[in-house]
């Protein structure tokens, strides 16, 4: 079924532009594929706080490995992995972790250039494209042709250099990236500097405010949309609204309206 399903990415790839939308569970993961969404991915941060943590690397490989059996294992559309930077700095770390990732039954992950560190948020452009070439040799090994996505967190970690942004992902993608993405963009001067720059390689580019629609980023060339943990804030913006009416005003109104999840999912 992994194959199928990396083979069906790969199509979503090839031509157009396709909205991959961020579940955190498998209940989100179940729901977005039956409003027909072609393919999703995970989040680090919506999984993160279902655990009551916040998004810096406090999740452990093992738990986000698990993760990612349960939620390719949820859904018959592919799944795309949110890999952070591999769980580890050296590439032959990297490397491992990536080989786990692919048995999980996903059909892409990435890979992203930020070390955590606030006086050095970017590994040195050396590193990160051996980084990246490690993942590439790893899921090459592994034989599950699952989709690499080179990322570069200039525009996440306060070093927002569009020249420096775009010099790197040339690199990821001349390292064996298949999809080139960069966070934070919200620029469409800087959307279509990097689709140009990386073609015919195609753009992941992350939607995390109204800035623009799905047909304009097409028509800009871009492939493939994402909303990372934008969904599961909408989620707990809707929680922590109706939890803090009850707290301060003693009153239930946000509870009208409301969907029947019982019918979303089917009755047992």
């Amino acid at each position: 079924m992994q194959d199928d399903r990396v083979d069906a990415f790969r199509r979503l790839h090839a031509a157009g532009c396709f909205v991959m939308p961020n579940p955190w569970d498998v209940g989100s993961a179940l729901a977005l594929e039956q409003l027909g969404f072609e393919a999703l991915a995970t989040t680090s941060a919506g999984y993160a706080w279902t655990m009551g943590r916040a998004d810096s690397r406090q999740v452990r490989l093992e738990q986000t490995l698990e993760h990612l059996r349960t939620v390719a294992g949820a859904v018959g559309v592919p799944v795309n992995a949110d890999f952070e930077g591999g769980f580890a700095t050296e590439p032959e770390h990297v490397a491992s972790n990536v080989r786990l990732a692919a048995a999980t039954g996903i059909a892409g992950l990435s890979i992203e250039d930020s070390t955590g560190d606030v006086a050095e948020p970017l590994y040195r452009l050396d590193l990160a494209v051996e980084r990246v070439r490690a993942a590439r040799s790893a899921i090459d090994e592994s034989g599950t042709g699952i989709v690499l996505t080179g990322r570069s967190e200039g525009f996440v970690v306060g070093r927002p250099d569009i020249d420096e942004t775009i010099r790197r992902l040339e690199a990821y993608a001349d390292a064996g990236a298949d999809c080139l993405y960069a966070p934070r963009i919200t620029s469409v001067d800087h959307v279509s500097a990097i689709v140009a720059a990386v073609a015919p390689k195609p753009v992941n580019l992350l939607v995390n405010a109204p800035f623009i629609t799905v047909a304009v980023a097409a028509s800009l060339g871009v492939r493939r949309i994402s909303v990372g943990g934008t969904l599961a804030r909408v989620a707990w913006a809707g929680f922590l609204h109706a939890a803090r009416e009850i707290a301060d005003e003693g009153t239930f109104t946000p509870f009208e309206g409301l969907p029947d999840v019982d019918a979303l999912f089917g009755t047992q």
